[in-house]
């Protein structure tokens, strides 16, 4: 009985070994293309580039321990809301990495500014979803209110999806269709 046994364990080995070598990814000869993930990259030249140090100061938000931290940049002009969004939505710079600052924004969530206009930036979000089962949405929404609402021109941000509002999470967990500013983040933001 114990040579049928070691039979079969030879065999169900010898099985499992065959599957798990199939379970590989195959080896190709030439290289393919593919695609990038939703929203944008940064690029060494909006992060790393010599727009650090100017005359005018520009204010983003970024993540540090799940907490948001208004990080002020010296750029060499203003920026309209869509391009300080931009500049957001590239990631903190390679000094700003280095002292631990992290963006909950690539991969959760593509924006563009719409405008604004009355002291509200309206802020289109395309690539953010139920589907998407991040737990930091609401960092990532936080650092796009805070940096937009750091500006002269805006108190308020709303959020549009297919021309709707749509519902964003504040701090506290709740979902808001109204538009939003720094006290619905206010339990993450860490003073300066």
């Amino acid at each position: 009985m114990s040579r049928r046994f070691a039979a079969r364990a030879l065999l169900a080995a010898l099985v499992a070994a065959c599957t798990v070598a199939g379970c590989g990814v195959p080896a190709e000869d030439t290289p393919r293309a593919v695609e990038a993930p939703p929203g944008p990259f940064p690029s060494a030249a909006t992060v790393d580039g010599p727009a650090t140090v100017g005359p005018v100061t520009m204010t983003l938000c970024f993540v540090q321990d799940d907490r948001l931290v208004p990080v002020d940049r010296r750029v060499s002009r203003s920026l309209d809301a869509e391009a300080q969004l931009r500049d957001l939505l590239a990631g903190p710079s390679a000094v700003e990495r280095d002292s631990g600052l992290t963006s909950a924004l690539p991969g959760a969530i593509g924006a563009a500014v719409v405008g604004v206009a009355d002291g509200q930036a309206r802020v289109r979000v395309d690539g953010t979803g139920d589907d998407t089962g991040r737990s930091d949405e609401v960092l990532a929404f936080g650092q796009i209110v805070c940096t937009l609402a750091a500006r002269d021109d805006v108190d308020a941000v709303a959020f549009l999806r297919d021309g709707h509002p749509l519902g964003v999470p504040r701090a506290d967990g709740s979902l808001s269709v109204q538009p939003l500013t720094p006290a619905d983040y206010a339990a993450l933001t860490v003073t300066r």
